[in-house]
């Protein structure tokens, strides 16, 4: 089943330097970049997203300012736990938002984010994981983090693909411009087509 904007909760996690330095199995150029394109599209489309960091004044360091900067004025919760969904505050507020499906990016895959998708789908919850804008320690590391998960039932996705599930129709004006104003800027080859077709034939998607 397709995700739609109205149907899920956005989980992003532990985007801070201090978990950065350490990962190995994406760059940090790319990392960014996809955690970025996922932000803009979830605010842009308006999901309900949860932003959370562990020791942000005491280790970690502040989130990625490209995710925040989605978000302006949006309270980060800060955790002592590893597994974000062992932290009280963040299980009230996906409470309050009361979707059955959630979508997890963050900091370290085999950490932060397996730990909350194996709990979150032991509870009932349908959970999808946004592998390119997850990383770890070693690519060993990522690459069995996201079997463990895939295994216990989450469904893994891309960033790009995370955008363009939401937008689904470039019939939907609405968000046209928008989806592919972010694809633009966080797509990649991708986005570059988009520029060149439109720069050089005043092409459109879909037209």
């Amino acid at each position: 089943m397709l995700l739609s904007p109205t149907d899920h909760t956005l989980i992003m996690i532990d985007f801070q330097s201090q978990m950065s330095f350490a990962t190995k199995s994406i760059d940090a150029v790319n990392l960014r970049n996809n955690a970025a394109l996922v932000a803009h599209a979830a605010a842009g489309f308006k999901v309900p997203t949860i932003l959370t960091t562990v020791a942000e004044k005491s280790f970690s360091g502040p989130m990625f300012s490209e995710i925040t900067e989605a978000f302006p004025g949006q309270a980060l919760l800060d955790r002592t736990s590893m597994n974000t969904w062992e932290d009280a505050a963040v299980i009230a507020k996906v409470n309050e938002i009361g979707k059955s499906r959630i979508v997890l990016s963050g900091l370290w895959t085999g950490v932060c984010i397996v730990g909350p998708a194996l709990s979150a789908i032991e509870q009932g919850f349908e959970v999808y994981v946004i592998a390119d804008a997850c990383g770890d320690v070693s690519e060993e590391a990522h690459e069995r983090a996201m079997q463990r998960m895939i295994q216990a039932g989450a469904r893994p996705m891309t960033s790009l693909q995370y955008l363009l599930e939401l937008q689904r129709d470039w019939a939907r004006t609405g968000t046209y411009d928008m989806t592919t104003g972010i694809a633009k800027k966080f797509g990649g080859a991708y986005g570059l087509g988009i520029i060149y077709a439109k720069t050089m034939f005043g092409a459109s998607e879909g037209h």
